[in-house]
């Protein structure tokens, strides 16, 4: 998978969402680099289980750091189907490298639809702008 986050739509919230055009189905969500730094330090992380049900703007998680707790939303519909197993005990990745080796959970979108209504790049770089 080689994701750029030129490819990605985003929630105002800095979670990121790709979901390839190969008919699966099947969506990748992330934390935006933009979080990642915001965030600083990462100490603990919790994720969901397989099977689970999001919902769109749904909390599915949680990303701790030195300075705060922050919930992670859902940006599309569905059933959980994998999780990044191993993330949690390596939360520098997300430093390293948030939207390949940093990705948290793949989702089986009920309503891709919903793709339609998230921020492409562009407009994720002018809400940071705006918000800098």
């Amino acid at each position: 998978m080689t994701l750029q986050p030129e490819n990605l739509k985003y929630l105002p919230s800095h979670e990121w969402v790709y979901a390839p055009q190969d008919g699966s189905g099947i969506a990748t969500i992330g934390i935006s680099a933009f979080a990642v730094a915001e965030l600083n330090d990462l100490v603990y992380m919790a994720l969901p289980k397989v099977g689970q049900q999001v919902e769109a703007g749904q909390e599915f998680g949680e990303v701790e750091s030195v300075k705060a707790v922050s919930p992670m939303y859902s940006p599309i519909a569905g059933q959980i189907v994998e999780i990044h197993d191993g993330i949690v005990d390596r939360l520098e990745t997300l430093n390293s490298d948030p939207y390949v080796q940093g990705w948290l959970i793949k989702v089986k979108m009920s309503d891709p639809s919903q793709l339609d209504e998230l921020l492409d790049f562009a407009a994720y770089q002018k809400l940071l702008a705006q918000n800098g």
